[in-house]
């Protein structure tokens, strides 16, 4: 069996017409036994269809779902599980335990600069879609994060001998007091990708890039080759007012809202009295230095 979800960032990407890439697993024995990004091969939702039909998925993972994209995966033949949030990884595994039921069509559209996707008044996290586009529907980044262009034709942009290549790798990072913040060796799940196409974060795709199959390297980034520094402009104080849903959220939990031009980025409520709502869109690791493990397992054209 093959799981595709609407991927961005290592997330459930929120708009399912307009997700640049997807995240497929294998499934055997109801255990993922690989994965790799797919991009979309520069085609717009009416023909995300088409294109999950042609590579052999079975089941499509995502967040919002409209009508028109809806019935056209079902006419594909396609299981479709909407309403889904958070790790890509962890909604996958939940789908394979039967603990993830879809939200059906679950878009709604609010009129503000920022529209608000969340669990509650959206049937599980969906982004919303203007209304002249049949579905829900980025950015794109396999990674322990990054992003990259259109994700159809991949642009390369480091040197190396592995560059432009599919690669297999196993990674653990950490923080430096030691802590695990994310494994694949937990998951027993390598990590597929294309080597210098900016799909990771910098320092990540520069190791990788010249390693030999079989090698490990122990590497250490500072946040301007991770995710970045802190950035307090990314902190949004809103009135709970001019937020539709918003009295509905609690601190610490994860939410997406949506940009001028459509795009959904994620942010975190970090404060909320009966009147205000603040949103930290950093994310999580921004500000920290960070220390993988790597291990290349595989490289192919």
């Amino acid at each position: 069996m093959k799981i595709a979800v609407t991927y961005s960032n290592g997330e459930v990407f929120q708009h399912f017409g307009k997700t640049e890439q997807f995240k497929v697993y294998e499934v055997e024995d109801n255990k993922v036994v690989s994965s790799q990004v797919m991009g979309n091969n520069g085609l717009g939702h009416e023909a995300l269809a088409g294109l999950l039909a042609d590579n052999s998925i079975d089941v499509l993972i995502c967040g919002g779902m409209g009508e028109g994209a809806r019935n056209a995966l079902a006419e594909a033949g396609l299981t479709v599980i909407s309403g889904a949030q958070g790790d890509t990884d962890a909604a996958v595994e939940a789908y394979l335990r039967g603990e993830l039921e879809s939200k059906g069509v679950n878009c709604d559209h609010h009129d503000h600069e920022h529209h608000h996707e969340e669990e509650h008044g959206c049937g599980g996290g969906c982004g919303h879609h203007d209304e002249e586009e049949e579905g829900c529907e980025g950015g794109c980044g396999g990674n322990c994060g990054g992003g990259c262009g259109g994700c159809h034709t991949p642009e390369i942009i480091l040197e190396g001998k592995n560059a432009g290549k599919n690669v297999s790798v196993h990674y653990r990072g950490t923080l430096d007091d030691g802590s695990e913040f994310d494994s694949s060796y937990s998951r027993n799940q390598p990590l597929e990708f294309i080597s210098g196409a900016g799909m990771m974060i910098p320092g990540f795709d520069k190791a990788v890039v010249d390693m030999e199959i079989g090698q490990k390297v122990n590497i250490h980034l500072e946040p301007n080759e991770a995710y970045g520094e802190y950035d307090e402009s990314r902190v949004l104080k809103l009135e709970i007012s001019e937020l539709p849903g918003s009295e509905n959220l609690s601190v610490g939990q994860h939410v997406y809202l949506q940009n001028t031009m459509g795009g959904a980025f994620p942010v975190v409520v970090t404060e909320k009295t009966d009147d205000s709502i603040t949103l930290d869109a950093n994310h999580d690791l921004a500000g920290k230095a960070l220390n993988f493990e790597i291990e290349l397992l595989t490289v192919s054209e």
